[in-house]
């Protein structure tokens, strides 16, 4: 166990948290005849020769014309702001000024594994466990003592106590640079801060960001009613784990009734709709408790149901009842009557990689060094005292705006199906094995799969992060190609007219282009971004958007029906999301070493079920093919 008095921290790292953040190389804006080149590319598989002729000659004219002085005008301005990255302001305004509820449309989930001790998956004992665990990271992080975040391809040279002995003297604004030097790369941590105390707040137009680090309480729902009680003392250090356990003890025995309009459904409104309603609520008196939840440490919801299986696990996790959420805070941690823990979280703050390090942390410090067992006994303390219920003064206005946002909301969810698949054959280990890169043999399976159910090759988007750079975000691979579309139409379409080895070469050649594709993207140099970047600076002009963007195929690549996201860690049994389009799918996907999962949703558009079974019969047929077995056997 912890020495007395370091229970305050995860853990004291030599080197600052913020150490590499000076010296972060800066996103590179790419080659205009490069981006040009490779949107091209992407939209190759998705046209006709005739069509593809017509998106040709417009991005070419762009190219030589308006797209090389918006090109120069970027580059000028980018080079004005060396403290950021090119997209930063673009991509939380993309964020900030959508007017779509921000859940299903943005947020998305990722779920704890549960304790290995069995025991300690007690609501009440998990629940204490990782709050306690969420305030020592918080405390941590702004204590400079959280180990900066570093993407090391040579561990044993770079992940040494000697090196960050050596790099800890080494002036931040040279550190990365030493990092460098032994194949380490420090990320961007410049989202971290708005894990805690943010939230955000809808506005007519364009939301906005708020934090308030001076705020010492954490927000707990239960039944749909809000809870506040402190968590750190005056003296800045963390309320004692007994009395935490004590006032979320309280909470869970309150049998105070639902409330008959529940506020947690506004924040699941429209964005322009809540804005309207939260100035009613601020002009009726609720001033003060709205800046209580806004203001929060996190929010905790305590769901009074158990999980039935995984589906209802997802559906739990990506949008609950409505009630019993605040999908406006930075992050929602939900826990399940049987301790079943998630994380719900918003995305204009921030990428699934700041969310996945808090996750990580937390999982290993709530069960490597609890604060409580099932065994401790709460404080005695007055927890009536200690915690306050939220009170909202509504009038009718407001009575009406919620039961129409829950209307809203129950009819969307309603249309949202969610299923997964576990396929069990192989995963990580045999593809490395047949040297195929594991995510380009999932994605390769989603083209496959689709193009068998609905016979056509459509826009895909898969996430990159661009965290190696400062202030980077994510970039997009494109990851539909003439090679996919190749192999898939092989696969599905006609497998006899080829060899074993022709179609292994096919899944090969898939592969290393996909390689390809993700390398470049991480490194900044994907299309998708900078293409966003030129449309952003002439829609600021005021001036004729270039016919470039106003062509078809420029709308059909970015209406994403395939929206795909990879995450793995030992702390996330899955996560999810919804379709960002109203026809597509939302695949949330990893690859394991002996397995792969995917958890698709989508809406009444597209049929999920029979969807998975054709991504388990593609993954069948290339993991036969790569074994040098017929297709089907």
């Amino acid at each position: 166990r912890r020495g007395y008095g370091s229970g305050e921290y995860l853990h004291r790292s030599i080197v600052p948290t913020m150490h590499y953040q000076k010296s972060l190389p800066r996103l590179p804006v790419p080659k205009l005849e490069d981006t040009i080149r490779r949107y091209l590319n992407a939209q190759k598989p998705l046209l006709n020769d005739e069509q593809f002729r017509k998106t040709e000659d417009l991005a070419h004219q762009f190219e030589k014309g308006v797209g090389r002085q918006l090109h120069e005008q970027l580059v000028a301005q980018d080079n004005q702001n060396k403290h950021t990255s090119y997209i930063t302001g673009p991509w939380f305004d993309m964020y900030l000024k959508a007017r779509e509820p921000v859940v299903l449309n943005f947020n998305a989930f990722m779920c704890f594994n549960p304790d290995p001790k069995s025991e300690y998956n007690d609501q009440l004992v998990r629940a204490t466990n990782m709050t306690v665990s969420a305030v020592r990271f918080m405390k941590t992080l702004r204590a400079g003592y959280l180990e900066p975040e570093v993407f090391h391809l040579n561990p044993q040279k770079s992940d040494t106590k000697l090196f960050k002995k050596f790099i800890r003297f080494v002036p931040s604004s040279l550190s990365w640079f030493g990092a460098y030097m032994v194949n380490a790369y420090p990320l961007d941590m410049s989202q971290y801060f708005r894990l805690f105390n943010s939230t955000r707040l809808p506005k007519l137009n364009r939301d906005e960001l708020y934090t308030d680090e001076k705020a010492k309480h954490l927000l707990v729902l239960r039944n749909g009613n809000f809870y506040v009680f402190d968590v750190i003392d005056k003296d800045g250090n963390m309320v004692k784990p007994s009395e935490i356990q004590a006032h979320l003890k309280y909470i869970l025995s309150d049998n105070s009734p639902a409330p008959s309009f529940p506020l947690g459904y506004l924040s699941s409104e429209n964005r322009d709709t809540w804005a309207l309603l939260r100035k009613n609520l601020l002009d009726n008196g609720n001033e003060e408790a709205l800046k209580k939840v806004d203001s929060a440490l996190f929010c905790l919801s305590l769901d009074d149901f158990s999980v039935k299986d995984l589906v209802h696990l997802s559906h739990t996790m990506l949008h609950g009842d409505g009630a019993n959420r605040w999908y406006d805070k930075s992050f929602n941690l939900i826990i399940t009557k049987d301790g079943t823990a998630g994380i719900n979280f918003e995305h204009s703050w921030g990428d699934g990689v700041a969310v996945l390090r808090f996750q990580n942390e937390i999982f290993k410090d709530s069960t490597e060094e609890p604060a409580v067992s099932p065994q401790s006994q709460p404080a005695s303390v007055d927890s009536s005292r200690a915690v306050q219920r939220l009170d909202f003064k509504l009038n009718d206005a407001l009575k009406a705006g919620i039961t129409k946002a829950k209307q809203n909301f129950d009819s969307t969810v309603g249309t949202l199906t969610l299923d997964m698949i576990q396929f069990q054959k192989g995963g990580k280990d045999l593809l490395k094995q047949k040297k195929v890169s594991p995510d380009a043999v999932a994605q390769l399976a989603f083209q496959m799969a689709f193009l068998r159910q609905y016979n056509q090759t459509v826009a895909t988007y898969e996430s990159c992060s661009t965290a190696a750079f400062k202030h980077g975000r994510t970039e997009t691979v494109r990851p539909a190609s003439i090679h996919t579309k190749k192999c898939s139409e092989a696969f599905v379409k006609e497998p006899s007219k080829y060899s074993t080895e022709e179609l292994q070469k096919m899944i090969a050649e898939c592969s290393e282009y996909h390689g390809r594709l993700t390398k470049e993207a991480a490194m900044g140099q994907g299309f998708d971004r900078h293409l966003f970047g030129l449309r952003y600076l002439a829609l600021s002009k005021g001036t004729a958007l270039p016919d470039f963007y106003q062509d078809q195929a420029y709308a059909r690549l970015n209406h994403n029906i395939l929206s795909t996201s990879t995450l793995s860690s030992p702390a996330v049994q899955l996560g999810g999301f919804g379709p960002v389009v109203s026809d597509g799918f939302g695949i949330a996907y990893g690859v394991h070493n002996d397995w792969i999962g995917c958890n698709v949703s989508s809406y009444p558009a597209r049929n999920v079920k029979e969807f998975l079974q054709c991504i388990n019969k593609s993954l069948d047929d290339i993991f036969n093919i790569l074994q040098g077995k017929k297709i089907g056997s």
